[in-house]
């Protein structure tokens, strides 16, 4: 204790470079807390994934129409898209951790329960009405969880860590979502749809206790800096009270070009997350459920890291943090539109197996372009504009996945939604190569 003292006594007397540094994670903890973030990634896409692996079921125990279904898809993002800006700024203030750790509890318990919402009513109408209620809360839960981890990656990490560190991190998304595919599509075929859903919930429950568990002693180190002078408590502090200059903010094309192209590979994303299943199911009904739900997101997971491979090889070869994340993101919007407007032309299994693949896998480089571009862009605030960001980023969420849902009831034309996403992906590409930015702009 007296050597933890003499620590703490010569930290105050360092600048706040010093300090900063002191409180960045350890070489152990960057493991302990890449382990954590990952494995909570993983099972948030799990719970957010069991909705759409589950509907075409569901649907037809429910009797629900296509537009019931894409309203109860799409009601998720309504309430992802209302805390993601709170997230992050309670995050930045408080801490994303804990922020993470309270929204877990509210997602994992839905999860859970969701069988008895679905079934709690007999009247179909307000039966759907009642289940797009839980999932506005259920997206709310999750909203902050990406700015709360961007927010405290980017507290505990250097500069040049952050990007390669948070891009492993999304990685999580393609592994919740190959689990919900797999183990999720083995438990449907052998005990039935309610069963997924206690199974995905209990793994969120898990996850929120190991997450206490570091949190807990997060808390313990940071306690010990009670006893160091008030000067020095106070630096640690500082940055709390830095306002976000929402206003230089909002005048930065680099940030529109950011929040725009996201906005529109989110609408790709989400539309392929919530509508893949039921496009298999219906276009190919005899396709093993297993493959479709789980090979696609395993390129996922080989383009996350390749992405995170080409992007530290252009770095180290002289290119700028602006013209990598450019090239990389080029990369995820332009294969989806190649593969989405493919996929349109052959009636074929083994085609529209290999294009979806595509697709959903480029969805990995966009990990360590633009999802990672807010910490290059306001480092300080990345929690806070990574919320903004994400808010504008997810009502294509909710508002492209229910217009799918209303197109494929009026045309029963899988070609116009495909086509419709590639052009948007194709917008979304040409704004961020010419506005785009890595630099800092605030």
């Amino acid at each position: 204790m007296e050597e933890e003292g003499n620590k703490y006594n010569l930290l105050s007397t360092r600048d706040d470079s010093d300090i900063d540094e002191y409180f960045m994670w350890t070489r152990n903890e960057k493991r302990k807390w890449l382990f954590t973030l990952f494995a909570g990634t993983s099972a948030l896409y799990a719970s957010r994934t069991s909705v759409p692996l589950l509907i075409p079921s569901i649907s037809l125990e429910r009797n629900w129409s296509k537009t019931d279904s894409g309203t109860v898809l799409s009601s998720f993002f309504w309430g992802y898209t209302l805390t993601q800006v709170l997230g992050g700024y309670w995050s930045d203030r408080i801490g994303g951790q804990k922020v993470m750790m309270t929204a877990a509890v509210g997602w994992a318990l839905i999860t859970f329960w969701m069988p008895q919402f679905i079934c709690l009513f007999s009247n179909q109408a307000f039966s759907v009405n009642f289940v797009v209620m839980i999932r506005v809360l259920h997206g709310a839960f999750q909203g902050v969880h990406f700015p709360s981890m961007s927010s405290l990656t980017c507290q505990r990490l250097s500069e040049k860590e952050r990007a390669s560190f948070f891009g492993v991190l999304t990685c999580g998304s393609a592994v919740g979502t190959l689990l919900t595919g797999s183990l999720g599509s083995y438990l449907l075929d052998c005990y039935g749809w309610p069963v997924v859903f206690y199974v995905m919930g209990f793994l969120g429950a898990v996850w929120t206790l190991l997450l206490r568990y570091y949190i807990l002693a997060m808390d313990r180190r940071k306690a010990a800096i009670v006893s160091v002078p008030v000067k020095l408590h106070s630096s640690l502090n500082a940055t709390d009270a830095v306002p976000v200059p929402w206003i230089n903010l909002f005048k930065k094309l680099a940030f529109w070009a950011c929040v725009i192209g996201h906005a529109c590979q989110n609408n790709c994303f989400f539309l392929l997350l919530s509508w893949m299943p039921t496009y298999f199911h219906e276009t190919f009904p005899h396709a093993k459920g297993w493959i479709v739900n789980v090979v696609p997101w395993l390129f996922g997971i080989v383009c996350t890291f390749t992405g995170k491979w080409l992007s530290e090889r252009l770095l180290a070869k002289g290119f700028s943090v602006s013209s990598t994340r450019k090239i990389v993101e080029s990369l995820c919007l332009g294969l989806q539109a190649l593969s989405l407007s493919i996929i349109s032309y052959y009636n074929n299994y083994f085609w529209a197996l290999l294009n979806m693949t595509i697709a959903i896998g480029a969805s990995g480089f966009h990990s360590n372009a633009i999802l990672v571009n807010p910490q290059d862009l306001a480092p300080q605030h990345s929690g806070s504009v990574f919320g903004l960001m994400n808010t504008v980023g997810a009502v294509p969420g909710f508002l492209g996945v229910y217009l799918a849902g209303y197109m494929l009831e009026v045309t029963q034309n899988w070609a116009a939604v495909f086509h419709t996403t590639a052009l948007i992906n194709i917008f979304g590409g040409i704004v961020f190569i010419l506005f785009g930015s890595g630099n800092t702009i605030l």
